[in-house]
């Protein structure tokens, strides 16, 4: 923190520095959802730590919006906690090699880049699978109907091509979907309190704690599963 405040001191001295909306420009893209106010949600639970420059305003370096990749890929794709996202990098900073809790290898900050983009047939040919497979995976609501996809839709085109192997079919799924909207009218009555207020900040709030409570239903979804699975075993 003294380097930062050393830096501050200096001003033009540090190159590359970026305002918020320099950096929002560099990570919509990517999540399209990111606001002024979640950047500065993120700096308040002290995730990241952009330099003040004398008159107050904040600076971000290449290294922060790198990290701030990192915690939104974080969020986005394992529906992490800000916790433990925050442990996971003082980890990480320290020169550790962390695990995230539940096993999944998650990108280290240096190989962390934008998401490809695929067309329907990148995204067939990615996965292993036909056009008939995800024209079935659109129809049973699984993936949506859309003429690119991301990695997220590549991962589970994957997952029905196995699945198809066993004979389970995409149509056999259709109720997954019902079960995540209940899911989600759930996260929305949690959430009534906090975002009826309509402030940016309370917005920002919102969205980290939907995030929490999909992390905390995603672990007692696969609890009860594991444990119906140990049944079959018994």
């Amino acid at each position: 923190m003294a380097a930062r405040s050393a830096a501050a001191r200096a001003g033009s001295a540090v190159p590359d520095l970026l305002t918020i909306g320099q950096v929002l420009a560099r990570l919509k893209p990517d999540f399209p959802d990111l606001s002024s106010s979640k950047l500065r949600f993120l700096e308040e639970r002290e995730l990241v730590t952009p330099i003040r420059t004398a008159s107050g305003y904040r600076k971000f370096s290449a290294a922060d919006v790198e990290r701030l990749r990192v915690i939104l890929g974080l969020q986005r794709d394992h529906y992490l906690p800000l916790k433990v996202i925050k442990d996971y990098l003082a980890d990480l900073d320290a020169g550790r090699d962390p695990v995230l809790p539940g096993g999944g290898d998650a990108p280290k900050p240096s190989i962390l880049g934008r998401e490809r983009r695929y067309t329907r047939d990148e995204t067939v040919r990615a996965a292993g699978a036909t056009p008939m497979l995800l024209a079935d995976a659109v129809s049973a609501s699984l993936l949506p109907a859309a003429d690119t996809y991301g990695e997220d839709a590549v991962v589970v085109l994957r997952a029905l091509v196995e699945l198809q192997r066993t004979g389970i079919e995409p149509r056999h799924l259709r109720t997954m979907r019902s079960v995540a909207e209940r899911e989600v009218g759930l996260i929305e009555s949690a959430l009534m309190p906090v975002s009826r207020r309509g402030d940016a900040t309370s917005r920002a709030k919102a969205t980290e704690l939907a995030r929490e409570i999909a992390g905390h239903l995603e672990v007692i979804r696969s609890n009860l599963i594991r444990t119906a699975i140990g049944r079959l075993d018994a």
